[in-house]
C-alpha cells in the first residue's frame, strides 16, 4: 500500500467518492490540508463567512442528493456555521462537515481558539467525530460520510487535527459504501393502514419533504385520489405534491399550533407521510387530532413516527414503496367500500378551489413575479426565502415540478442567495432564480463575491420592504392571543433607517444590478435579469 500523508490521503477519498466542490472559509490550522488539496480532484469554493459557505453546500445537498463537503476553521468557524448547520440538520441535507484544529498533542494546553468540537457540533449535526489516529482517518471519513447519507439524511461533523493529518498513512482510499434503505413493510402492515384510511369518511394527508427524497410524488397524488383526500404541507420545502392538483390543500403556518389543529380538527383518518407533526415554534400540547381519529405515519425516520401524538399504524419504511403497495391495498377495497367523501373544515378549502389572486395587492412585487412568469424558461428553478412575499410566487410560479422548487426551512434566515448558488452549481444548465427579503439577505449578503468570483450564474432577487414584516405580522397574532389593542411595533423590527441600498450593495461585490421601485421599470428589469449571463441582482422596492 502506497504510503502519503493523511492530508493527501483524504483528497484521495473525496475523489473515490466523486466529490467535486468543498464550500469553505479558511484558517491558519487548515492550510497543509488545504495547501495538499491544490490540484486535486475537488475545487474548493471560497465564502467570506460560513454561514454562506454551509448555505450553498446545503442548496448543493439539496439539488444533487448526494454528500457534500464543508470545510470550517476551528471553534470559531464552526460557532459561525451553527445557525445553519441547524437548518440543514431539520431539513435532512447530508452535509459533511470537517472542521480543523491545530493538533492532538496541544490538548494539554488550552491554547487560542481550542474548543471541545465535538461537543459543539452534537446538537446541530446526526454524527460527530475526531480523528485521532492517522492510520484510520479515511475509514472514520467513510463512516461520516455514510451517516449523512442513511435515512434520515443530515449534517456530520468530523475535527481533522493537523498533526494527524500530517502523518503517513497507508490507508486506501475507496468509494463509500452507501446501504440501500428502500424498505417496504409487510402485506399486512400496509393491509391493516389501508383499511384504517379507507374506513374514514373525512379524510387527510400531511405530507413533508421525505416524499421528494424518495421520489414518491406520483404515488402520493395517487393515494390522494383514491382516499379523496385533501393534502396539505407540513414540513415542505420542495416539491412533494403539484401545488395545482385540486386536492391540494396548502401549507401549513410554521409559527402557532393552532393553526394546524383548524386544518386537522375535523379529519377522521388521517394519513402521515414524510414529515414530522408538528413543526410549529408554538406548536400545540394537546392533540389536535379528535380522539376517534385514526392515524397512519409513514417515514423512513422511525424517531419521528408517534414522537409527539400517537398513532394507529406506524410504518418506518420507505414512502414512494409504501405508498405504492398502499394504493393498491385501496384499490382494492374501493371495490366494496366506495370513495371516501373530499371534505375541508371552514376557512380550510382547498386552493384550487379559492378564488385565484396572488394574496398581495404591491403592483410592484406583483408585476415582477407576473412579468418573469410570462418570459422565463420552462424549467426555471426557483428558491423561494421571500416569507411574508411569497404568495405572489405560489400564484405566478406554482411549484409543480420535481426539482424546480425549493424554500427556506428550519427557521434560518439567509440560505436564499447562497442555496440558490449552490443549486446553480449543481445544474449549470437550469436558470435558478432566487426571491429572498431585505433582512434575510443581510445575512449572508456577502455571497455575492462568490458568486461574482466563480460566475455562478444564479439571479437575485431581494424583496425590500425595509422591515422585518413577518415580525410585525406574528407580533400582531400575539396582541390578539393576549388582549392588548394593536399599536406601533418595536423599533427594532425597522430596517429603513438608513435605507440599504441593495443595488449598490451588490455591484461594490461584483454582481451588477438594477433597482425597480416602480411598475413601469418591472418589464425591463427582467429581461436584463434573464438575458444577463452571470449573476444578477434585482433590488425590489416594495410594501408588503
Amino acid at each position: 500500500m502506497r504510503a502519503r500523508p493523511g492530508k493527501t490521503a483524504i483528497f484521495e477519498q473525496f475523489a473515490a467518492d466523486g466529490m467535486t466542490y468543498m464550500f469553505g472559509n479558511p484558517g491558519t490550522v487548515e492550510q497543509g490540508f488545504l495547501d495538499a488539496g491544490v490540484g486535486s480532484a475537488t475545487e474548493y469554493v471560497l465564502a467570506l463567512h460560513e454561514t454562506v459557505a454551509v448555505g450553498m453546500a446545503d442548496g448543493y445537498a439539496r439539488a444533487t442528493r448526494r454528500p457534500t463537503l464543508v470545510q470550517l476553521h476551528s471553534g470559531v468557524g464552526l460557532g459561525n456555521g451553527i445557525g445553519m448547520l441547524y437548518q440543514a440538520k431539520r431539513g435532512g441535507s447530508p452535509l459533511v462537515v470537517l472542521v480543523g484544529e491545530a493538533g492532538i498533542r496541544y490538548d494539554a494546553m488550552d491554547g487560542q481558539m481550542a474548543a471541545d468540537l465535538v461537543t459543539m457540533a452534537e446538537p446541530v449535526t446526526k454524527y460527530a467525530t475526531r480523528v485521532v489516529d492517522p492510520a484510520s482517518a479515511l475509514r472514520v471519513l467513510r463512516r461520516a460520510i455514510k451517516i449523512a447519507m442513511t435515512p434520515p439524511l443530515g449534517p456530520v461533523m468530523v475535527v481533522l487535527p493537523a498533526d494527524i493529518l500530517d502523518q503517513v498513512t497507508t490507508e486506501p482510499a475507496l468509494p463509500t459504501v452507501i446501504p440501500d434503505t428502500r424498505v417496504e413493510p409487510t402485506t399486512e402492515a400496509v393491509a391493516q393502514a389501508a383499511q384504517l384510511l379507507a374506513n374514514g369518511r373525512r379524510p387527510l394527508i400531511l405530507m413533508g419533504d421525505g416524499v421528494a427524497g424518495s421520489g414518491a410524488q406520483r404515488e402520493l397524488a395517487e393515494v390522494a385520489e383514491l382516499l379523496h383526500a385533501p393534502v396539505w404541507g407540513v414540513n415542505s420545502s420542495e416539491v412533494n405534491f403539484d401545488s395545482k392538483h385540486p386536492l391540494y390543500g396548502g401549507q401549513l403556518g410554521h409559527m402557532f399550533g393552532k393553526d394546524s389543529a383548524r386544518v386537522v380538527s375535523d379529519a377522521d383518518a388521517v394519513l402521515i407521510v414524510g414529515t414530522y407533526v408538528f413543526p410549529e415554534v408554538f406548536p400545540s400540547l394537546d392533540n389536535p387530532f379528535r380522539p376517534e381519529t385514526k392515524v397512519v405515519h409513514i417515514d423512513l425516520d422511525a424517531y419521528e413516527i408517534a414522537k409527539n401524538f400517537p398513532v394507529d399504524a406506524g410504518l418506518a419504511a420507505d414512502p414512494k414503496l409504501t405508498l405504492a403497495a398502499l394504493a393498491g391495498h385501496l384499490r382494492q377495497q374501493h371495490g366494496t367500500h366506495g370513495p371516501a367523501t373530499t371534505t375541508f373544515p371552514a376557512g380550510a378549502e382547498p386552493l384550487a378551489s379559492r378564488a385565484p389572486g396572488p394574496g398581495t395587492t404591491d403592483p410592484v412585487l406583483n408585476g415582477f413575479v407576473s412579468a418573469l412568469s410570462q418570459a422565463a424558461p420552462r424549467d426555471l428553478v426557483v428558491f423561494d426565502e421571500a416569507l411574508t412575499a411569497s404568495a405572489p410566487l405560489a400564484h405566478h410560479l406554482p411549484p409543480r415540478t420535481p426539482g424546480r422548487f425549493f424554500q427556506t426551512r428550519g427557521g434560518s434566515l439567509g440560505v436564499g442567495i447562497p442555496g440558490a448558488m449552490g443549486i446553480k452549481l449543481a445544474h449549470p444548465d437550469l436558470p435558478v432564480v432566487a426571491f429572498t427579503g431585505d433582512g434575510g439577505s443581510m445575512y449572508t449578503i456577502q455571497a455575492l463575491w462568490s458568486a461574482a468570483r466563480y460566475g455562478i450564474g444564479a439571479k437575485f432577487v431581494i424583496c425590500n420592504n425595509r422591515r422585518y414584516r413577518l415580525l410585525d405580522h406574528n407580533i400582531e397574532q400575539y396582541w390578539r392571543e393576549v388582549g392588548l389593542p394593536a399599536h406601533a411595533y418595536p423599533a427594532a423590527f425597522d430596517l429603513s433607517r438608513p435605507d440599504i441600498r441593495f443595488h449598490e450593495l451588490s455591484a461594490a461585490l461584483g454582481v451588477p444590478a438594477l433597482r425597480v421601485e416602480k411598475p413601469d421599470q418591472v418589464e425591463d428589469a427582467v429581461t436584463t435579469m434573464l438575458a444577463h449571463d452571470g449573476p444578477f441582482l434585482i433590488d425590489l422596492v416594495i410594501e408588503t
